[in-house]
C-alpha cells in the first residue's frame, strides 16, 4: 500500500482529540472581569495605594517567624508552582495521554499556554521591575523600577496555568470541574506560600493569579494555530515512521488487489501474450513479449484460447457449439426469460 494511501486513510479516520472549551460568552466575561483585575492592581501599586501599605503590614509581620513548624513542609510546597519540575511532570502525563490518544494536541496546549505564560508575564516582570520584600530599601514604597523581577509572582502563575491545563483539556465537564478545584487550591497554596517565605509581596501573588487565569480563557484563541501544527507535526512523524518501518502500517490488500507472489499475463484478443506481471512482496515485474518466464502457468486459465489451442468450427446439425473451449462468459439477464444465457453471437 502507497505512503500517500495510509495517509489518506489516517485523515478521513475519526480521531480521538477531545474538543477543548470554546470562547463562550461567559468565557469572555471572565476574560475581560480579570483583565480589569489585573489592571486596576498594577496602577494601586503604582499609585502607592492602600495594597502598598497591605504588603508592607504583612512583610514586617513575618509569617516564617510565627508559624515555624511548616517551614519545612512549605519548602517543598513551593515547587508545585516552580517552573522546571512542575512542566516535567505535567508533560510527562500528557505524553501518556498523547500516545494512548495518538495525537499531540495535549502536549501542544501544554507548550502554547506555557510559551504565552512566559512571555506575558516576563514582559511584565521586566518592564516594572519591582524588588522582593528582602530586598526593599524603602518602607512604604511600591519599589517599582528598580530592576527586580518579582510583580507579578511566577510561582503563582505559573501553578495557575501548569494545573489548569489538566482541568482545560479534560474529557468530561465533571472531570474538567474537579480538576478546576484542585488547580484552584493548588495555585492558592502556593501563592499563600511565597507570602509566607518572604519572597513575594501580597500584590505579587494576587497579580500572579491574575495572568495565570488570562491565559488559560485566552487558550480557544490558540487551538487554530495549535491544530495547524499538529497536523504538520503528525505528517512528518507519520512519513518518518514509514521511511524507517515500512511494513509497520501496512494493513489488508485492497479489493481486486492479488496477493504477493500471484503471477499473471495480459493477451491481446487474439490470445498473443501481450504483458507478464509478477507480483511479489513489494515488486512487480514484468517481462516483455516473447520472453517467456519459468515457472510461469502455461494452463488454459487465461481469458482468451491461443490460437494453437482453438477447436476448429463444429459440423453442421453438432450439438457442440463453436468455440467451446472458450472461457464461457456470463451475457446480461434475457428480457424475456429472465434467466442468464450464453450466446454465441
Amino acid at each position: 500500500m502507497r505512503t500517500d494511501d495510509k495517509l489518506d486513510q489516517m485523515e478521513e479516520r475519526p480521531t480521538d482529540r477531545v474538543q477543548p472549551p470554546p470562547m463562550t460568552p461567559t468565557r469572555l466575561w471572565l476574560f475581560g472581569g480579570t483583565l480589569a483585575v489585573y489592571l486596576a492592581i498594577v496602577i494601586g501599586v503604582l499609585t502607592t495605594s492602600w495594597l502598598v501599605t497591605l504588603d508592607w503590614q504583612v512583610m514586617f509581620f513575618r509569617p516564617y517567624k510565627q508559624w515555624p513548624e511548616i517551614h519545612a513542609f512549605l519548602d517543598y510546597f513551593v515547587v508545585l508552582g516552580q517552573r522546571g519540575p512542575t512542566a516535567v511532570a505535567v508533560a510527562a502525563w500528557l505524553g501518556w495521554r498523547c500516545w494512548r490518544q495518538r495525537n499531540l494536541h495535549p502536549l501542544l496546549v501544554l507548550g502554547a499556554s506555557l510559551l504565552l505564560l512566559n512571555m506575558t508575564v516576563g514582559a511584565a516582570k521586566i518592564g516594572m521591575g519591582r524588588l522582593g520584600p528582602h530586598y526593599a530599601t524603602t518602607v512604604g514604597a511600591s519599589e517599582m523600577g528598580l530592576g527586580g523581577d518579582i510583580f507579578p509572582s511566577g510561582h503563582t502563575a505559573n501553578a495557575v496555568v501548569t494545573w489548569g491545563v489538566l482541568a482545560y483539556i479534560a474529557t468530561t465537564p465533571l472531570r474538567r470541574r474537579i480538576l478546576s478545584v484542585i488547580a484552584a487550591l493548588g495555585a492558592l497554596g502556593v501563592g499563600m506560600t511565597t507570602v509566607y517565605l518572604g519572597t513575594h509581596w501580597v500584590s505579587d501573588v494576587v497579580l500572579g493569579w491574575a495572568a495565570g487565569l488570562l491565559v488559560l480563557l485566552a487558550m480557544p484563541w490558540l487551538e487554530p494555530g495549535i491544530t495547524w501544527v499538529e497536523d504538520r507535526l503528525m505528517g512528518i512523524i507519520l512519513r518518518l515512521w514509514l521511511r524507517l518501518r515500512p511494513d509497520s502500517l501496512r494493513g489488508p490488500l485492497p479489493v481486486g488487489v492479488p496477493a504477493p507472489g500471484f503471477s499473471r499475463q495480459r493477451l491481446t484478443p487474439e490470445g498473443d501474450v501481450l504483458v507478464r506481471e509478477t507480483i511479489g512482496a513489494g515488486t512487480v515485474g514484468r517481462t516483455a513479449p516473447g520472453r517467456p518466464q519459468d515457472g510461469w502457468p502455461h494452463h488454459a486459465t487465461r481469458p482468451y484460447a491461443i490460437r494453437s489451442e482453438r477447436s476448429p468450427a463444429a459440423p453442421t446439425g453438432s450439438r457442440r457449439p463453436p468455440h467451446a473451449d472458450r472461457v464461457p462468459r456470463t451475457t446480461p439477464l434475457s428480457p424475456t426469460s429472465g434467466r442468464g444465457r450464453n450466446t454465441t453471437g
